[in-house]
């Protein structure tokens, strides 16, 4: 089951997604050459009719966007997606039965050449959580604009998460420090650390790249969840979207 609903905050105003970090997504079929010359094919997945509708024709007026097809619920969608291989599926978090986070799960399992990207009315921390969790390639609001769309598509294709603006800006004050709320002390190698976690690196690779020991960078990946507050590599890598730790550095002598 997905993330409960409670907390959750409707986006109301206008933003434009980004694109964040790399984390933990498939290898791209596509060089970023060839997302111009060839199209883009998509399935719609939403429960409303006219907000279906509405979404394929602006993204059918994009270049380089086909849509390939339409569902009003998971149980529709899944099948159609095993058939079609479709290269993005544009998907509603909140569907009827299994939702949005669901699907992509099932989606990452049997159909992973398709990338997932959530469409929301809700910029809920634990719905972002969950669908980045789950494997998607993006989680963008409502009111996100045609041409945004269209350019979510084409980077999740590319092979990079993308986050709605408001979303990353929601994050950043999540972990915002007050006077009293000093901000994380990382030593240079736990920054170090805490950047390939947010390119998507698991452990083995963060020790070869940095000529460590498996178990040194284990240590290191338990610190910096321990001074984040948090449990799991995908809010680690999230904190590095927000505060962009590749460019601030270490705040702690080594």
């Amino acid at each position: 089951m997905g993330p409960q609903r409670p907390g959750r905050n409707r986006a109301t105003t206008g933003a434009r997604p980004v694109l964040a970090v790399r984390l933990p997504v498939r290898k791209s079929r596509r060089t970023r050459s060839s997302l111009v010359l060839m199209d883009i094919r998509i399935v719609v997945v939403e429960d409303h009719a006219l907000v279906r509708e509405g979404t394929t024709e602006l993204l059918e007026r994009e270049p380089g966007c086909t849509v390939a097809g339409q569902a009003g619920s998971a149980e529709e969608a899944l099948p159609l997606i095993r058939d079609l291989r479709p290269d993005v599926a544009l998907v509603d978090v909140e569907l009827p039965g299994m939702n949005g986070i669901a699907l992509a799960r099932a989606v990452a399992e049997q159909a992973p050449d398709t990338r997932v990207i959530i469409l929301s009315a809700y910029d809920d921390y634990a719905y972002v959580i969950g669908a980045l969790e789950a494997g998607v390639s993006g989680y963008l609001l409502k009111t996100s604009t045609a041409r945004e769309l269209g350019n979510a598509v084409r980077t999740a294709v590319g092979g990079a998460l993308v986050l709605d603006e408001a979303i990353s800006r929601r994050l950043s004050r999540r972990w915002r420090s007050g006077p009293g709320n000093p901000p994380p002390a990382f030593t240079p190698r736990e920054t170090e650390v805490l950047n390939l976690i947010a390119r998507g690196l698991p452990n083995k690779q963060i020790a070869s790249q940095l000529g460590l020991g498996l178990r040194t960078v284990e240590t290191h990946v338990s610190s910096v969840l321990g001074k984040l507050g948090v449990t799991s590599r995908t809010e680690a890598a999230l904190y590095a979207v927000s505060h962009r730790a590749a460019a601030t550095g270490s705040r702690a002598r080594p």
